[in-house]
């Protein structure tokens, strides 16, 4: 009893540990990104608090595992104090924690980071006051809150089972789906909020995360250009351009004034030049300066880091898709969210976790590093491809010159994305995540030969879909995420498109040629002589 006591207290220890952690980590990130010349406290502290909250409910979910396998031992029995009260307190204590945090994920979504970001768009405006930039950001949050009001309201009122009988008239229907709402309207109402969210998220995944998983670790391994090659090109461009703008002013030695047509030629020479020898100061800056040497340096631990997280993307990569694979052909079909009655296709991730929960926390660390990765990977792809809306390009996100805008974007999209890494998680380990190590008994028939007669043996069984109610205990995660099928579904469509732009991001990087360490210069013509070091790490 007593060592059971201090494994309940390790484990709380580390969920404190991973706080205090995933707050230094925000605070870390946001501050790395920002714009220097254009940060604001007010922008700032949102992105960092709602990336914290994100990761914060992400950690959740190791928890949520660690009670529910907590509460029974490995021969299929409930521990003596895991009687039905204490079984629910801890399943309602999860249960509100996840109500708060999704609570505060709904609040951050649809009111606190809309009315930041319209509050500092109207703060351009110099003949604003702070009273009219309010009322501005307040008008156009407005319409979030009621898209967000309307989520609660279809999430209460959708009926989870429709009428088997096809002759039950519309009376009927309709007082199925008030008995439905009355049990429990309002985790059904949260639920398909937080489900409404994951699929965005799910959508942001597929754009960024599929694709950060291969450009992350073949630009590890490829590395940037060489900094005196690049200063070589450099110098032939700007010895080419100024030979274009002598040969465009010759023509007007004698007196005559220019063409039209020659005079937008030389300023547009006159522009790409200054552009040109501003990348020649950078250059010059990063091949002198002490961080490039000691990148260098680190160059054979970054191809070792590389090739680890290829091996790693590649690995689940094939779990999402062995368990992609069992759920089209052994699922219980769409209608009820590919649910998968036992485990049929094993994959590596799903035999991993159970085998490394013999030896705590193996299993709650490697499930930390498998939802880290998801966000680094995810960072790395918002960092390559920048933040779009439909062909347009809204924000590029660049080290120390991120738009408090571009913050509070990156920082919404992130959220989303975490919210779909508990499904992520789900797909590749779904007995794991559904039921932790729980073992339940069944009685199994045995032949003696001795005998001549059969004898029944009650053995342990790992729990899942189809074992009973009372004997195994769902977490609160797979409530959350699995309440209505038609997101189940949709979840699944999607892990296939998320192995595609997989793939297709794979070729991209691999094509791709390196990049250069200054990247970016010639499209951020704003940037101020004096950021050089902005380039060098």
């Amino acid at each position: 009893m007593a060592a059971a006591a201090a494994e309940l207290v390790i484990g709380w220890c580390i969920f404190g540990l991973l706080l205090l952690a995933i707050l230094a980590f925000c605070w870390v990130y946001v501050r790395k990104y920002q714009s220097q010349r254009e940060s604001e406290v007010v922008s700032t502290v949102t992105a960092i608090f709602s990336l914290a909250v994100a990761l914060i409910t992400s950690a959740l979910l190791p928890v949520d595992i660690f009670l529910v396998s907590y509460m029974k031992n490995q021969n299929g029995t409930f521990k003596d104090w895991a009687d039905a009260n204490v079984t629910v307190q801890i399943e309602n204590t999860v249960l509100y924690g996840y109500y708060t945090l999704y609570s505060v994920i709904l609040f951050c979504v649809f009111f606190w980071i809309p009315f930041v970001y319209f509050y500092y768009e109207e703060k351009d405006e110099d003949d604003a006051s702070k009273c009219t930039q309010i009322k501005t950001a307040l008008k156009y949050t407005l319409g979030f809150v009621v898209i967000c009001a309307l989520l609660l309201l279809v999430g209460a009122f959708v009926p989870l089972h429709l009428p088997n009988n096809n002759n039950s008239t519309e009376w009927e229907k309709v007082k199925l789906l008030f008995e439905d709402l009355g049990t429990g309207q309002g985790l059904a109402a949260l639920s398909f909020s937080i489900s409404s969210l994951t699929l965005i998220g799910m959508l942001a995944a597929i754009t960024y995360t599929a694709y950060g998983m291969s450009a992350l670790p073949l630009n590890l391994i490829k590395g940037t250009r060489s900094t005196a090659y690049e200063r070589l090109e450099n110098t032939e461009d700007i010895e080419e351009v100024e030979q274009h703008i002598q040969t465009i002013r010759s023509k007007s030695k004698d007196g005559r004034p220019l063409p039209a047509r020659d005079r937008r030629a030389l300023k547009q020479c006159e522009e790409r030049l200054r552009t040109l020898r501003k990348r020649e100061r950078h250059l010059e800056f990063i091949e002198n300066s002490w961080w490039t040497k000691f990148c260098g340096a680190l160059r054979p631990l970054k191809i070792i880091w590389g090739i680890f997280f290829i091996l790693v993307a590649l690995l689940f990569v094939i779990s999402l898709f062995l368990s992609n694979l069992d759920k089209a052909l052994h699922s219980a079909g769409i209608d009820s969210g590919f649910i998968i009655f036992g485990t049929n296709l094993s994959n590596p991730l799903n035999m991993l976790l159970p085998l490394l929960q013999t030896v705590f926390p193996l299993d709650y660390i490697l499930i930390t590093i498998i939802i880290m990765y998801f966000i680094f990977t995810s960072m790395a792809g918002i960092r390559n491809i920048g933040i779009w809306f439909f062909w347009i390009r809204l924000y590029k996100i660049r080290r120390g010159r991120t738009r408090p805008q571009a913050l509070l974007f990156l920082c919404m999209i992130l959220l989303l994305i975490v919210l779909h890494t508990s499904y992520m998680i789900y797909s590749l380990a779904p007995q794991y995540v559904m039921y932790g190590s729980q073992n339940y008994l069944i009685e199994s028939n045995i032949t003696s030969d001795a005998h001549k007669g059969n004898s029944t043996l009650v053995v342990p069984k790992r729990c899942d879909a189809d074992a009973p109610k009372d004997q195994c205990t769902v977490t609160r995660t797979y409530i959350f995420l699995h309440k209505f099928w038609f997101f189940s579904a949709a979840y699944y469509f999607g892990n296939w498109a998320f192995l595609v732009v997989f793939l297709i991001g794979l070729i991209v990087s691999c094509c791709k040629g390196k990049k250069s360490v200054i990247e970016g210069v010639d499209e951020d013509s704003d940037l101020s002589d004096d950021e050089p070091s902005a380039y060098s790490a």
